[in-house]
């Protein structure tokens, strides 16, 4: 027997009617015996319907039945009267041994401190607090002098430096080694009470070499340094 679908896409194909893409598509699936969807099935049938004179079809859909769940028999529970009670028993600590370990403890300790103390005592070290050596004198400068070098040739450029708790200005000299005036200069002292300045070793009274002295005056006190000398 044939497919009466495939009578009906057949008329609707001869009358023109629909889309000829899904109509041949169904076709060739009725002739080939291949599944046919629903949506494929529905289109035709409203097609012969509408063009052919096909009555409708009613197509009655089963009421899904709803699975019957069993009865679940759940086990009886025993009540609460019935169940067992567990009681948490807190374990007594003995507080008299840990006392007795803390006598211990101090006994044994204080014991130590006295063996040290003895051999301390026997070996002749002394315990107390160390002496601060206060013997640093931290008196501020109040006049210095000194040069850049200890020694010199001749023509040499001699810088010398200081620092003066006066005003004002401060004289400098330098004595050969036999106490003659070889150079003297007065200058002034910075806000700080800074000084500095140059000396050119060599001139009158710089004839020989030897130890040669340099010093500041600031009125209230004077300061002297030494630096060697090569004519």
């Amino acid at each position: 027997m044939t497919d009466p679908l495939l009578d009906d896409v057949k008329a609707l194909l001869d009358k023109d009617f629909g889309d000829d893409r899904i109509l041949k598509q169904i076709c060739r699936a009725c002739e080939r015996n291949e599944v046919i969807s629903n949506y494929e099935r529905n289109y035709v049938r409203k097609l012969a319907e509408k063009h052919l004179g096909k009555k409708p079809e009613f197509i009655t859909n089963p009421v899904d039945e709803k699975p019957v769940t069993p009865d679940v028999v759940l086990p009886e529970t025993q009540s609460v009267s019935q169940t067992h009670s567990f009681q948490m028993h807190t374990p007594e600590i003995s507080y008299s041994k840990t006392k007795n370990k803390k006598i211990i403890f101090g006994i044994g300790g204080l014991a130590l401190v006295i063996i040290i103390a003895a051999a301390i005592s026997f070996s002749g070290v002394t315990i107390g607090t160390p002496k601060i050596d206060t013997s640093i004198d931290t008196t501020p400068i109040s006049l210095s002098i000194q040069t850049d070098l200890k020694s010199y040739n001749k023509k040499d450029l001699i810088s010398i430096s200081g620092v003066s708790d006066t005003t004002g200005t401060v004289n400098l000299s330098i004595e050969n080694q036999n106490n003659d005036l070889v150079w003297a200069e007065q200058i002034s002292l910075k806000s700080d009470g800074r000084f500095s300045t140059l000396a050119i070793a060599g001139g009158p009274g710089w004839e020989k070499s030897g130890t040669y002295t340099i010093k500041v005056d600031n009125g209230k006190e004077i300061k002297s340094d030494t630096f060697s000398f090569t004519s």
